[in-house]
Order: C-alpha cells, then sequence, then structure tokens
C-alpha cells in the first residue's frame, strides 16, 4: 500500500492511494452488523441464480457529474438510452450508476420519475443497474444548476463532486448537521429504497462509495483544504446502514469494502455488507491477492471499480519522485485491462464493473497525473475563472494511451481488441467494424 507521507504529497486526491494496511478480515472487524444483514446462504443462493456480472460506472458522454445527470434541467433520456444499446452490443447486464442528495431533496418526485425511466431503458437493453448514495471522492462543493465545464488542458474527471457536499460531511462528522439536514439525508436513503424496494429492476443498492476520499480545492489564499476526510465519515457510514436495514428492500446492500480511506469506515461496509463491493486498480498478482482475501469471508464479490491501462512510462518525470518503485510496479505493470482482468474474474465468477464507459466530458480517458502541474494538484477554480474550459462545440481532446473507458462519443472503441473480449466472455454479438484509430490522438506527453 502507499505510504502515508506519499498520500499528503500526492494532495491526498490520486485514486490509486489505496489506504495504507491491508483490509481487516470480517472476524477482525470491530464492529457489529447493523440487525438485517443476509445470512452467507441467502446473499449466496440469490447470486448463483445470476449470470456472470459485468458492466461499468455509468455516467452518460455528455455530463460532467451526479447532479448533471439526474436534474430535470439536463436529464437526458436520449443518449442514455442510446448508450445502453451499445452498452447491450458489449455484453453489459449490469451498470453501477451514483445518484446525489441535492437532486433529491429539489425534486424528490421528478428524481423517481427520471429514474423509473432510467430503469426501463436499462431495462429494454438487458442490464439491472444498482444504485449508489454516498460518495467522498473528488471535489468538495456540489450545487445544483449548471454545472462546470471540463479544463483544459484535459483533467480527469474534473467535474465529479462529493455527495454529500462536504461541508455538511464535516458538519455531520462533529454532530453539527441541523434537525433538517440529518432527516434530509435520511429520507434520500429510505425513501429512495422504499420507492424501488420490491423493483427487479434494480440489482442491489450500494450506500457509500470510497468513504474517506476526496480532492480537495484550494481557498483563496491558495492553500489545499478539505481533501480526504477520511475516517470521519463513519458517522454517516454507519447511519446509513441503519437507515437502509430499517427499509429492509427485496435486494441486497453493500457499500465499498475496499478502495476507501479510514479503517472504521472499510469494518463498518465489510461487517454489513450482504455482497463485498471492492476495487482495484492494481495489477493482475495484485488482483489476485485482494480477490482472494475476500472470496475467503464467505460472501460473493464483485469488482466494482477496476481498469487502469496507464504504464509506468505514462507518469510524468515530475510525479515519480512522490511514488516509490514498488507502487509503480504494482500498480502500473499494464495489466489491469480486459483482457488480462476480465477472464480472471469470470473463471472466479467475480463481478466485473470497471469505471468508464462512452468517454465524454468527464475526460477520464485521460489519467489521474492530468491533474498536476508541478508536482501539485492543479487549481481547478482558478482555472475555470480564467476562462480555461473545454467550449461546447470545441472536440474533446484524446490521449494517446486510454487510462479508462471503453468508446468515443461516436461509439467507435478506444481498442476493438478489448471489446471482442467483453463479447466473447459473455456470448454477446460482435460489434459493427471500428474505423481506425482516430486522428484526434495526442502524442504521449
Amino acid at each position: 500500500m502507499i505510504r502515508r507521507d506519499v498520500l499528503k504529497s500526492l494532495a491526498l486526491a490520486a485514486p490509486f492511494a489505496f489506504p495504507p494496511g491491508r483490509a481487516l478480515a470480517r472476524s477482525e472487524s470491530p464492529v457489529a452488523a447493523v440487525p438485517g444483514r443476509w445470512s452467507t446462504d441467502r446473499i449466496t443462493d440469490w447470486y448463483g441464480l445470476l449470470p456472470w456480472l459485468v458492466g461499468a460506472n455509468y455516467l452518460p458522454s455528455n455530463k460532467i457529474n451526479q447532479i448533471d445527470m439526474w436534474q430535470a434541467s439536463t436529464w437526458d433520456p436520449d443518449v442514455i438510452g442510446r448508450e445502453f444499446d451499445l452498452a447491450r452490443d458489449t455484453g453489459f447486464n449490469t451498470m453501477r450508476v451514483f445518484l446525489h442528495p441535492l437532486v433529491w431533496e429539489d425534486d424528490e418526485e421528478g428524481l423517481y420519475r427520471r429514474m423509473d425511466q432510467f430503469l426501463s431503458l436499462a431495462q429494454h437493453a438487458g442490464i439491472r443497474p444498482s444504485f449508489v448514495f454516498f460518495d467522498d471522492c473528488h471535489y468538495p462543493y456540489a450545487r445544483l444548476g449548471p454545472q462546470p465545464r471540463p479544463v483544459v488542458p484535459a483533467f480527469h474527471n474534473s467535474g465529479w463532486v462529493n455527495a454529500p457536499d462536504r461541508d455538511l460531511a464535516e458538519r455531520y462528522a462533529r454532530g453539527e448537521a441541523t434537525v433538517a439536514e440529518v432527516a434530509a439525508l435520511k429520507g434520500y436513503v429510505q425513501k429512495t429504497i422504499a420507492r424501488f424496494s420490491d423493483d427487479r429492476r434494480v440489482l442491489y443498492w450500494e450506500l457509500y462509495n470510497e468513504p474517506g476520499r476526496g480532492n480537495g480545492e484550494y481557498d483563496a489564499s491558495g492553500t489545499l483544504i478539505l481533501a480526504n476526510i477520511g475516517d470521519r465519515s463513519q458517522h454517516l457510514v454507519q447511519d446509513s446502514w441503519t437507515w437502509a436495514r430499517e427499509v429492509a428492500p427485496s435486494q441486497p446492500v453493500t457499500s465499498t469494502g475496499f478502495g476507501n480511506i479510514g479503517e472504521m469506515n472499510s469494518a463498518i461496509n465489510t461487517a454489513n455488507s450482504d455482497l463485498h463491493s471492492i476495487h482495484s486498480y492494481d495489477g493482475i498478482s495484485a488482483i489476485r491477492e485482494t480477490v482472494t482475501e475476500w472470496k475467503a469471508m464467505g460472501r460473493p464479490v464483485l469488482m466494482t471499480e477496476w481498469l487502469n491501462r496507464t504504464r509506468a512510462e505514462d507518469i510524468p518525470a515530475e510525479i515519480r519522485p512522490l511514488l516509490n518503485d514498488a507502487m509503480i510496479s504494482k500498480g502500473f505493470d499494464g495489466t489491469n485491462i480486459p483482457q488480462v482482468v476480465l477472464p480472471y474474474l469470470k473463471a472466479e465468477k467475480v463481478g466485473a464493473v470497471h469505471w468508464g464507459f462512452v468517454t465524454g466530458v468527464s475526460e477520464t480517458n485521460w489519467n489521474w497525473f492530468s491533474r498536476y502541474r508541478n508536482g501539485k494538484i492543479r487549481n481547478l477554480a482558478a482555472e475555470r475563472a480564467a476562462g480555461n474550459v473545454l467550449r461546447p462545440s470545441e472536440t474533446i481532446p484524446e490521449p494517446y494511451t486510454w487510462h479508462h473507458d471503453l468508446y468515443r462519443p461516436d461509439h467507435t472503441p478506444y481498442d476493438p481488441a478489448e471489446v471482442e473480449v467483453f463479447q466473447l466472455l459473455t456470448g454477446a454479438p460482435r460489434a459493427r467494424d471500428a474505423r481506425p484509430l482516430s486522428q484526434t490522438r495526442l502524442e504521449r506527453r
């Protein structure tokens, strides 16, 4: 695992900076499960009736974050429908999809109508999605209305926002959230689950993605603030389990067990999850070790984030001094790719849900290091204030080597051989012939 001093040097921001120390095994967990956890037999029987689960973390290619996807003013079912048809042709049968509490609080019934339409589009394509409620990843300030444009030069996932907003998350951690704020978060979880608790189109619920993380933002003095929140998230993590178990949906419930920052965050989720949701952007050797450990706990395992094509030679020289050799060799060996990971996960019947589907304004085809200049994380607010943003009419730039994502906005694949692996292992029909690699690719930096 990456050292704490390296985490600090990288502004506690990079998604490859997984929590120090090995994950706690279930028997070592210092917390007890909230009553209502599915028995091992029940979840094993449920999982045994499913096909091998294959899909992606889904964000429409023309949306920059969760709010942009779900609020009424920017809802775009036409793009979702077309991309779900592409997902079906790729062999997908699930998608992992993020919600946001601000959208629910602003327009509860409208959100439910959009979720129902989303589920119908998914059902038409043979896809059963899961929904994620909370997320500490990326940027602290969230608001409704027009969302920020991607910055230039390209910046990996420049618009993704915390859920809840970091200010509320910190006050919740200190016990200072208002009664109304707590009630809203509880209602967001409970009423949403209750609304779809018997809907077979929903595969499962995920309460919290990677608690403890965060990219932070710069204040007026140029100081990076509000980066990772660590175990201060544990109170909301714990309460989310209480809220979900009170509803007791027909679908299983999980929350990220591996990929968090904070031992208590991970312990609470490990102790309570009906099935385990784990993340790994490391090479195949580390993936094998992680999967073996989590399967030994006796419950089904889903790899709900993976896909890291970036190799050691793609790491900028200015970043290399911040990383140790062991981390580079473990995390950037070029084996976290479909041709290597998918056959292994299928053999183990571990769900395979990678990050990114059709690339777009989130620019997650650019690697994590695009966030840095001169050895420190870029100041997004300052860059946007200076007008360094991609205009709607401008072509989205494409790196030479993609980090995440499978397809371009015109639905041609980054690497046709990768798509063929998905189709071969899932039995999907071969996709249309792909055009040659785009001439808009940029040369290696």
